[in-house]
């Protein structure tokens, strides 16, 4: 009943992929887990030198024989305000001083060799990679797709859609707006590409021949069966696993995802210089006063990083980054299997009724 061109395409037994969600919640147990369970299960690796990335590729494995994915992010070159960056650096001092942590400290702006990352994923032979914040270079994607790997890409617009379809990925992830982290925005500014899923992801399925991955919002079965119908070949789900027993997310970001509502979030460039969605914190309330510009992505990223790790060895909140949707009242503590195995039994019950409405 839910067999696709993407699930065939990937060999899987679910449109379920499990969002990347780089920088701790995705961790090997929770890829090999949703993997196990049917769906495609993904390691967010845009933060990973090429060592971690192998190895943690090599601990999915001794989890599951099934496909997975690794997503890495396709880098960006801001151009550098060294007085911009020191008067942010200087501003930051406010929150390390509360924590504790040294003043002003030295930032190391550079980000991770993407040639690199792309070599490692390249020799450890992987089932599916996917891209985030643009359209990686050609090169990356002939040779991906030499070996055999599906390459999947990340479109908040049509225009991106149309775009990374002339650039020969093999599916790609419609980004509405109500999704959780950051926005895949490469063609336009992120303020114009917030667009819902429901908008979305018919228009991107009218206009594209490729397989469409619906992401934003969906959690459940409900979800699921809105995206199909919508004209998607499969769903995204990250919020829906965030609080999950094998997810990486720190302890009180769990309790802050299964207690919020839908209206806890908001689009901030506070934490990396880039747009995502989060739960409001205190950070993203202060820095809405700074009084200059925010660097760019992955300038103030690297800039907050050591306020973000010190809050979460401190048990605060307040200033952590805590990425999610606007789908936070349906989010539980429920075992990653278990919510794939939830979201396919509703959806197959859901059709069921319908089905039956509709007949008499």
């Amino acid at each position: 009943m839910f067999k696709t061109t993407l699930t065939r395409m990937l060999n899987i037994d679910y449109p379920i992929l499990q969002a990347p969600m780089a920088g701790g919640p995705a961790t090997p147990a929770l890829a090999a887990a949703v993997s196990n369970a049917g769906g495609l299960g993904s390691l967010g690796a845009g933060y990973l030198t090429p060592e971690q990335i192998r190895t943690a590729i090599r601990e999915v494995r001794v989890r599951t024989n099934r496909p997975f994915g690794v997503n890495l992010f396709v880098p960006e070159q801001p151009q550098e305000d060294a007085e911009a960056i020191a008067r942010m650096n200087a501003y930051l001092d406010r929150y390390r001083d509360e924590l504790g942590i040294t003043r002003s400290p030295e930032i190391p702006l550079a980000a991770e060799n993407f040639e690199e990352q792309v070599q490692a994923l390249l020799e450890e032979d992987v089932n599916v990679v996917s891209f985030t914040f643009g359209i990686p270079p050609q090169g990356v994607i002939r040779a991906l797709k030499q070996r055999g790997t599906a390459v999947i890409g990340t479109a908040t617009t049509v225009r991106e859609a149309e775009l990374l379809e002339a650039a020969g990925v093999d599916a790609i992830v419609v980004q509405g707006s109500e999704a959780g982290g950051h926005r895949g925005t490469f063609a336009s500014t992120a303020s114009d590409a917030l667009i819902g899923t429901m908008a979305l992801v018919p228009q991107a399925a009218d206009h594209v021949k490729l397989p469409v991955i619906a992401s934003g919002g969906i959690m459940d079965g409900r979800g699921l069966v809105a995206a199909l119908a919508l004209g998607a070949s499969a769903v995204q789900m990250g919020t829906a696993f965030l609080a999950s027993p094998e997810s990486g997310a720190h302890a009180a970001y769990k309790r802050m995802v299964v207690t919020s509502q839908e209206d806890a979030t908001q689009i901030t460039t506070a934490y990396s210089g880039k747009a995502a969605r989060g739960i409001r914190t205190d950070f993203m309330r202060e820095m809405q006063g700074y009084p200059g510009a925010i660097p760019a992505y992955p300038l103030q990223n690297a800039m907050t990083r050591d306020i973000r790790q010190a809050a979460a060895r401190a048990n605060r909140p307040a200033y952590m980054s805590l990425w999610a949707g606007q789908g936070l009242r349906l989010a539980g503590e429920a075992a990653a299997a278990d919510v794939v195995r939830r979201t396919m039994e509703q959806a197959e019950r859901l059709l069921g009724r319908m089905a039956d409405t509709f007949s008499g």
